[in-house]
């Protein structure tokens, strides 16, 4: 077994099993009410993961099946981000901004040739990206809905001064967007400083020097940036213009 590589048995079991127990019980005791929601996260992403698992070796055998499972992550994430803002039936637009934020990072770093043009190397970026731009729809939806919620008297102002709804919508939701790349800033901000996240210990799991996992990275990082950007933005839009709401 590789020094590097994370022993597969018992113990590891016995040590997830724990770490779910210590998140739940925290959980509970800052009376948080999502213990239960810890632990079901946590058994679907054991199943998940080992479906994947058995799943990945033909998925990567063409680029067909490939793009299937990429289709597949984007539907789930629109699906996801749709029922964190609203309701499967008036968020399901969330599609649009994580199929813009994540389609667009992800076309530069291909297109450069930074990543190979391989259906091992496409597919674990592709999910990364989508996963951001996913997060950074949610957030922003979210705060852009509750913002009109919570301020209504001030865009009905808006709109009694000859605001247009859209815009009446920007003046309220705006201030407030950006707080949806918070979690992506403060990543970017600390790496290296805080925390060495996943892209970094993968490579060097996998063998590489600290100098290519660094790079992955930085692209990672920055991919991430780009991609919940452009997702936020968009999201933003849409809540104006009323394709998403409540």
């Amino acid at each position: 077994m590789n020094q590097a590589s994370i022993a597969i048995g018992p113990v590891l079991a016995v040590v997830l099993v724990a770490l779910v127990l210590v998140a739940a019980v925290a959980a509970a005791a800052g009376r948080l009410g999502v213990s239960r929601a810890v632990v079901t996260a946590s058994m679907r992403a054991v199943a998940q993961l080992a479906g994947v698992s058995l799943l990945i070796a033909a998925v990567l055998r063409s680029w067909w099946s490939t793009a299937a499972f990429v289709l597949m992550m984007v539907l789930v994430a629109a699906a996801t981000s749709a029922r964190r803002i609203s309701t499967l039936r008036r968020g399901w637009p969330a599609v649009v901004p994580i199929v813009a934020g994540a389609g667009t990072a992800d076309a530069v770093v291909v297109a450069s040739g930074t990543v190979p043009w391989t259906e091992i190397a496409v597919l674990p970026i592709a999910g990364i990206l989508i996963g951001g731009a996913m997060t950074a729809a949610s957030l922003s939806g979210r705060r852009a809905l509750d913002e009109l919620r919570d301020r209504r008297g001030e865009f009905e102002a808006a709109l009694a001064l000859g605001f247009l709804p859209r815009d009446a919508t920007l003046e309220v939701c705006r201030p407030t967007a950006g707080q949806a790349l918070v979690p992506a800033l403060d990543q970017t901000r600390t790496v290296g400083l805080v925390t060495l996240p996943g892209a970094f210990v993968g490579v060097l799991l996998g063998g590489g020097s600290a100098v290519q996992a660094g790079a992955t990275q930085l692209l990672v990082l920055i991919g991430l940036l780009a991609a919940e950007a452009i997702a936020a933005a968009v999201m933003l839009e849409l809540v104006a213009n009323g394709a998403v709401s409540r």
